[in-house]
């Protein structure tokens, strides 16, 4: 991968760049087909029949919701259930730069862009339209995931026929973007070239060298991660303040119980009140560094025993087999888990669930699914990542990554089947989705006061963590 801003024109696009080979050939499977084919009132029509509680009319404003910063999201969930067959979708997490367009079979033979055109065409470039910006070039700038970036990039040059520049922005490594009157600028050929309008794919502490404001539009801007898009301690806040709001609607974000604001010497004590076995998770790591699986007392101590970049911690209650997941005040969830091999092995598998917000409210864009490495037994895991754990990513070193794509499972005809869900779960965990969506953009609404600026004291006292606060890049 190249470190090198690249300037790309339009007609640049090449599939066999941009996706994955396992899902350059494949074909979607029908049920995910139909599901990305329902539409809004068609959605509304058979959530309301299976949940006869919900208020129709406060769903339908969720689906329809203008968002004003957080413009596409990709939620994390699991597919549970408890002892009593009662099975919904958990939200584990939301990301501001969510992967998934390279794993996504086309929706038809001539979906040759496939999700990149419809997040692109759809989303991005209608919200830029309703900006009034600077005068500057289009950019896309990231830090990981370089077959996703560079196919936005191309088929934003496609969409808006004009070059489009590749910008490489990583954490502690010479930059090329600064800032000028609160306009972004970068580096090329001797030239300072201002932006106007920027697809922001930079997950590593994009904080600390993006302020959370500027003239440029950035597509999700920081503010979005520090109000719950790569925080998750904020984002679980956000979560619970939506939750209060929705209170008698029949709708609410469903998570794990949650302790928030934890102290890395407390962290023993909230372990023993989820009965030994938990998740302690770092706030503001994400791709599955900085969370920590503990089932017994030797990963525990393996926790206390290291040191971390940051001051607060969440803990989370643990979902496993029924015989060994949390006891919390919602009861013991357990994984559903894929549909047993034939070996006989059930493994647990995550859902991700990418959506983006246009003009007529939110669409699903992309999704697709990740089992864990090992397979879930009715005996306590000695190592439980390996079980629990379903995120790919590899961090080889310092900006340098690695996917170890033999867990991916797409949405074709092949993997789907596994996965054990229906149309009816595909549409749970859309609206979960959104519903977290709306909850970090509404946070983020409270986080800017009337002249546009970041509230930095009102974030203070949400977060009030030194490590983090110290980060932040002010505008």
């Amino acid at each position: 991968m190249s470190r090198a801003i690249e300037l790309i024109k339009p007609s640049s696009f090449e599939p066999d760049h941009h996706f994955y080979p396992k899902a350059l050939n494949s074909q979607l499977h029908p049920m995910v087909g139909h599901f990305f084919n329902l539409g809004h009132d068609r959605i509304l029509k058979r959530y309301g029949h299976l949940n006869p509680q919900v208020d129709l009319e406060a769903l339908d404003k969720v689906l329809k919701y203008q968002t004003k910063h957080f413009f596409w999201g990709g939620s994390d969930l699991f597919y549970v259930t408890t002892e009593h067959g009662n099975r919904k979708m958990v939200v584990l997490e939301t990301n501001s730069c969510p992967s998934g367009q390279k794993s996504m079979p086309p929706r038809d033979d001539a979906d040759e862009y496939r999700g990149y055109r419809y997040l692109i065409e759809n989303s991005f470039l209608p919200h830029l339209k309703k900006k009034r910006l600077p005068k500057g070039a289009l950019a896309v700038i990231y830090d990981k995931n370089y077959m996703e970036t560079s196919g936005y990039a191309a088929t934003l040059a496609d969409l808006a026929k004009e070059d489009v520049y590749l910008i490489p922005h990583f954490n502690n490594e010479e930059q090329s973007l600064f800032y000028k009157d609160n306009q972004m600028y970068f580096r090329y050929e001797g030239e300072e070239i201002p932006i106007r309008a920027c697809f922001r794919y930079v997950t590593q502490k994009p904080w600390n060298r993006i302020p959370p404001t500027c003239k440029t539009f950035v597509y999700n801007s920081t503010l979005v991660c520090l109000s719950g898009g790569r925080n998750k301690l904020l984002a679980n806040k956000a979560y619970d303040l939506f939750n209060s709001e929705l209170a008698g609607t029949g709708l609410k974000i469903s998570m794990p119980e949650t302790i928030k604001d934890v102290s890395k010497l407390e962290i023993p004590l909230w372990v023993q009140k989820f009965g030994g076995k938990a998740v302690v998770k770092d706030p503001y790591s994400n791709a599955g560094q900085g969370v920590f699986t503990i089932t017994n007392e030797r990963e525990l101590d393996d926790f206390m025993a290291g040191e971390y970049s940051y001051d607060q911690f969440i803990v989370q209650s643990l979902i496993g087999h029924y015989e060994w997941s949390s006891s919390s005040q919602h009861g013991k969830y357990f994984h559903v888990g894929t549909v047993p091999n034939k070996k006989g092995k059930i493994f647990i598998a995550d859902l991700r669930v990418m959506a983006y917000n246009g003009p007529q409210g939110f669409s699903p864009c992309a999704i697709y699914a990740r089992r864990a490495l090992s397979p879930l037994e009715k005996t306590p895991p000695e190592s439980s990542w390996e079980v629990l754990g379903t995120n790919l990513s590899i961090k080889k070193g310092e900006n340098q990554w690695e996917s170890d794509t033999s867990r991916l499972m797409l949405m074709d005809r092949k993997d789907f089947n596994a996965l054990g869900v229906g149309t009816d779960d595909l549409i749970e965990a859309f609206i979960q989705t959104i519903l977290t969506i709306v909850a970090i953009d509404k946070m983020a609404q409270n986080l800017i006061n009337k002249k546009g600026s970041f509230r930095y004291k009102l974030f203070q006292t949400l977060d009030n963590d030194a490590s983090l606060l110290s980060e932040i890049m002010r505008s």
